[in-house]
This record gives structure tokens, sequence and C-alpha cells, in this order.
């Protein structure tokens, strides 16, 4: 008895003590392809309204020079969970498959892993593109055996969600790290009618492929019931929580990213066709997810993080040229480019408890700084063998007068080729192709990146050059000790080699 009383106490310590440290809750929510202009309040002239976006924008801080750590989804998820910029890895261009090994390496610390270790419940639901190993091989696969490499061996206790984009296989609602429905069918893009330049993942399925590149995909896969399900998952988890633990929610959606696909009670709305249709659920979406946090009498204690993997897909052009919409916003190019819209993106943060309501922050902030500014949160320093690019913002969080000189920002183009942000200037840096030359813009002036001042600041250039080798070659931009990138210097770093 004396035991098991000592164990209760024991139990009662460390609960009042979480409970007591008033922690807040986080919550992440990520979408895919979504444009600078693709909300609201953002975008005075957008051609659709997306009130529970523009809610937290009106309840938080809007962070309006607020970047993805890459143009793509692999690395920019990598990024946001890691705090370290995805070229330091092996991954130099482009995204993966479904099936791949994570990208995120064994013993990597992530924010949920930073969180669970310090008493958070940890959860992702939706999508997570940074690999995994799957039990055998296509055509060949037990489904009984588990799957490894994912979420669950990345800090989080539970998964509920796909593999990857649905343009890559395999395609199955996973529940940990077994598929609900085993991915025994077959299928391939399909034509989508009702949006621009698009396709559709959906039945019938055939039991064989008939294409070399063929989709793995389950019996009751839909693409169009992704957004519902992962909604209605999170709000299962939000609810049925452990309430004496603060919690971590990573909630990566699908949307806007192709396949556009509306349910049919959004048709109709806005003036953007599908694809602000599409916008106009996935805010929907959030709105539920606001909602419960008020039904749950947790908005107040917590940290809901709003923003975008990168920038819009390039059906931008399309949907500017039909509907006078600019995904983009007034920013140059989109998804891919190292130009603005490939990189600059919704980035909003409310915290009723501690963050003031209807703020601004205008200086440049990387998602790879959001590990640091959480481990700031709840009062924990970070080694020096992780999150090598990230910067804590917590004090501007709090005073978004405060001004901190932030070290520069490295963005990084789907195709390899590198820019460096420091304050108001952006270098971009030459690339392996001929007509890929070196460009210097002034972003408080010219955010539009349309007057190239290459030959005007050869000073700022060379500094900015110097900083940009410097910042690469100590595999981290954040303060610490000099770290190691994951291979020697690479074919897309041309300047180095003059």
């Amino acid at each position: 008895m004396r035991i098991l009383r000592a164990l209760f106490l024991l139990q009662l310590l460390i609960t009042t003590e979480i409970f007591c440290s008033e922690n807040p809750n986080i919550i992440i929510i990520y979408t895919d392809d979504q444009g600078y202009g693709d909300a609201s309040w953002l975008n005075a002239k957008a051609k659709f309204k997306t009130p529970h976006i523009d809610r937290l924008c009106r309840e938080g801080i809007t962070l309006t020079d607020g970047h993805s750590p890459d143009t793509v989804c692999t690395p920019s998820r990598y990024g946001l969970l890691t705090g370290r910029y995805s070229w330091r890895t092996h991954l130099k261009r482009g995204v993966f498959g479904a099936e791949h090994p994570c990208l995120i390496e064994k013993g990597r610390m992530t924010i949920a892993s930073l969180l669970s270790s310090n008493g958070y419940s940890t959860a992702m639901v939706g999508k997570w593109h940074l690999g995994m190993d799957f039990p055998g091989t296509k055509g060949k696969r037990d489904w009984s055996e588990p799957t490894k490499d994912m979420p669950l061996d990345k800090g989080f206790d539970y998964f509920w969600g796909i593999p990857a984009s649905m343009n890559y296989g395999v395609l199955a609602w996973f529940d940990g790290r077994h598929p609900i429905t085993a991915p025994s069918l077959y299928t391939r893009k399909k034509p989508n009618k009702i949006a621009l330049s698009d396709y559709r993942i959906k039945s019938p399925y055939e039991e064989k492929p008939k294409l070399a590149n063929d989709l793995e995909v389950a019996s009751d896969f839909e693409d169009d019931k992704c957004l519902t399900l992962f909604t209605q998952k999170a709000l299962d988890w939000i609810k049925d929580r452990e309430k004496t633990r603060p919690f971590f929610l990573y909630l990566p959606f699908t949307s806007p990213h192709k396949p556009v696909i509306p349910l049919k009670k959004f048709r109709g709305q806005g003036a953007a066709g599908a694809y602000g249709e599409f916008m106009i659920e996935t805010d929907h979406h959030v709105g539920q997810i606001l909602q419960t946090l008020d039904d749950e009498k947790i908005t107040n204690n917590t940290l809901v993080i709003f923003t975008s993997d990168n920038g819009p897909e390039r059906t931008w052009v399309e949907r500017s040229k039909k509907y006078n919409h600019q995904s983009n916003g007034v920013f140059r190019e989109g998804k891919r480019s190292i130009y603005e819209g490939g990189h600059r993106v919704p980035f909003i943060l409310r915290w009723p408890r501690k963050i003031p309501a209807n703020q601004k922050i205008n200086a440049p902030i990387c998602q790879t700084d959001i590990l640091a500014t959480i481990a700031n949160i709840i009062g924990k320093k970070l080694p020096d063998n992780c999150a090598e690019d990230s910067n804590s913002f917590f004090e501007e969080l709090l005073n978004p007068d405060h001004e901190k000189v932030r070290p520069p920002i490295i963005h990084h183009s789907s195709s390899g080729r590198f820019a460096i942000r420091e304050g108001s200037w952006k270098l971009i840096m030459e690339g392996r192709k001929p007509h890929e030359k070196r460009e210097l813009y002034n972003l408080n002036d010219d955010p539009g990146e349309k007057k190239n001042l290459i030959k005007s600041y050869p000073k700022i250039e060379s500094e900015l050059t110097k900083k940009i080798t410097q910042l690469i070659n100590d595999g981290r931009s954040s303060p610490g000790k000099p770290m190691k990138n994951d291979t020697p210097p690479w074919p897309d770093l041309v300047w180095m080699k003059k």
C-alpha cells in the first residue's frame, strides 16, 4: 500500500507540474500549395473569402514576410519539422515519392520529439510526404507487417493519414503503421473536368496494373475524402486527448494541391472557379478546428500556427487570366521558383493568452524558425546538433515592435538554385543553366522583383555572397557550433567553384 500510495503521489506531482506549467497546446495547420494571395485577409482583391483564416489574422499575428523552407513539398516539410534546411541532406532537388527512406534521419530532433519528451501528447493527421518504408515491394506487399521509418518513429504518438501527395502511390488511409484497407488495386491519373489542367484519383480501380508507373491504391480510397476525414480524425483526437497534458497536433492538409476537388456543397461559391471553391472548403475545415477549440474551452492557451508548404501551383497563371485572381498576390512566380511567389506564403499565429491580437510582423521569418520558437516557449535550450537553421521569434510574438537582427534566410528552389535574404536585400545566386545569372532586389521598394539592381550595388552583392557561402559551409544559420552538411559540396553551388 505504501508503494501504491507513493506511486500515486508521484503521478499526481508529475501531472500537477505539467498542468501548472501552463505550456500551450500547439496546432500547426499546414496547407499544400496555398499562395500568399489565397487568403482574403492578405489579398483584398481575392475572388473568394476565407473567414476562418481571416479570424486567425484578426485574433493573432500575421507574418507578412513569412517563408517556407523550400519551394516544394518534401523539403519544406523537413525544414518545418526539424528546423534545418533540407538541402543540407542528400535531397538537393525535387521531392520524394511515397516509398522512400524517410528524409528525417534516425535520432534527429523534430518538433514532435521535442514536445513529446517534455510532457506533450503528439499527433499527426494528414499528408506526410517525407518517405516511408513499406513492407515488401510493389505487387509483393504483406500489409500485415508494419510500415517503418514514418511519423510514429519521428516523435508522434498517433498518426492517421496518407503517405504522400495523391500523384504518388501508395494511396490508402493509414491508421498508425497499417493501412485500414490494404492497397491491393491499381490506378493512375484520370481527367478532372471541373478544374484547370488537373487530374483525379478515383474509382473504378483495376486488379492488375496496366502501366509500369500505376499507383497502388486501396478499394476505399477516394481523393475528395481527404479534407473531411483528416479534419474529423483531428477533431476526434482533440476531444479524446489526455486532458492533463498539453498537446501538439500537426495537421497537413492536401489542399489546394492538385487534384482540385471541392465537395459539391462548396460548388458555385466564390468567383475563382473550382480552385476558389477548394480554398473555401479548406477554410471551412480550419473553422471546424477553431470551433472545437472554442467548444473545448482551450482557445485561450492554444497556439495555432497556420501556413503553407510553398507558393501556388503553376495553374495560378491560367487562374489569373480567367478569373483575375492572383494566388501569388503581388509576388513573382509561384511553386518551384526562387522568386518570392515560390516561398513567401501565408504565415499566421494565434495564441490569445500571450500574443496580442490583430498585429503584424514585417520582418523576414522562415518556417524553420518554428522549432526554436517552440523550444523558447516551453523553456528548453536546444543542443547544437539540431535545428541548425532555426532562430526563435518568440520575443517578436510577445512584442511585435521588438527589433531583432535575424541571421539571413537562405531560399532554395526545386531546381537547386539558391538565394539569400538579409533585411530588405535578396541576392539570387547564379544557377547551372547559362541564363541563370545573379540578381539583386530590394524587396522593401520592389516586392515584385521587377528591377534587378545587381550592377548598382556591388558591395552588397559581395557581402551577401560571402554570407551565403559561410552559412552553407558552416552547416547552420542559427547561433551555435558549426556542423557538417550530410554531403560534400554539390554542383548547384556554382559560385563556390569560381
